[in-house]
């Protein structure tokens, strides 16, 4: 009889992974959308942050207020699109929005105060922007100290149109602040511009760890960080 083959065990997912393979599977609809204004609410903001995860730069947060009117289509968590679907589907956020803000927290801010104390304060700032003002808000996993009637939902910007719009117009604006920022490092320039917005406590960093030092000097990577820079560094 021919001998069984064995088969690998199956290696265990990263928590990233996990919670990458979970939000593919949930559904962007507008049914919160459609509640809050079942309840009075006309004016009705996705509120979103991107980069909280992130060893460098800000953390950016954007408020969207969608056109009842007007679907958009494709409308996802940001960190499931490809960089051109999200600048597509960002353009034509801002071409039909009713009303679309954005609001920065940079990385000595947020080593003062803390990554979650920042991540809240951009988003009230981009809440404080919109014109016109919401009566309603839908946001990603979080609760914020303001006026406005609220409500929080885990995996926001995978379940909630709106919220997913944020998400994509926070990344977008999050992509070229760094973009900028490496760009005008002529030691980084064209190398390590397209590494730097992804870089967290991971494996990958160590191959490109050598090079922070000149983009470093311009007050973009995050001291409160500090102890992920140690263990990458082994």
């Amino acid at each position: 009889m021919p001998a069984e083959t064995k088969l690998a065990p199956e290696r265990p997912l990263s928590p990233s992974a996990a919670k990458l393979r979970l939000l593919k599977k949930l559904r962007c609809t507008l049914r919160f959308e459609k509640k809050a204004r079942e309840c009075g609410a006309h004016l009705v903001a996705g509120v979103d942050e991107v980069g909280r995860g992130s060893l460098f730069g800000p953390v950016v947060a954007a408020a969207v207020i969608l056109d009842a009117t007007y679907r958009i289509r494709g409308l996802r968590d940001s960190k499931l699109l490809l960089p051109e679907r999200r600048e597509q589907l960002a353009e034509r956020i801002r071409a039909h929005a009713i009303a679309i803000a954005v609001a920065a927290v940079d990385a000595a801010r947020i080593d003062q105060i803390n990554i979650y104390h920042a991540s809240r304060l951009a988003m009230r700032e981009a809440v404080s922007r919109l014109s016109p003002a919401p009566d309603y808000l839908l946001i990603d996993a979080l609760r914020l100290d303001c006026e406005h009637p609220q409500r929080s939902i885990i995996h926001g910007d995978a379940l909630s149109a709106s919220i997913a719009a944020a998400s994509i117009i926070a990344k977008v604006e999050r992509d070229r602040l760094v973009r900028d920022s490496a760009r005008a490092s002529s030691k980084l320039s064209g190398t390590f511009s397209q590494f730097v917005n992804s870089i967290q406590n991971t494996k990958f960093f160590r191959s490109v760890l050598q090079k922070i030092a000149g983009f470093d000097k311009r007050r973009t990577r995050r001291k409160s960080s500090a102890s992920c820079w140690r263990r990458l560094r082994k």
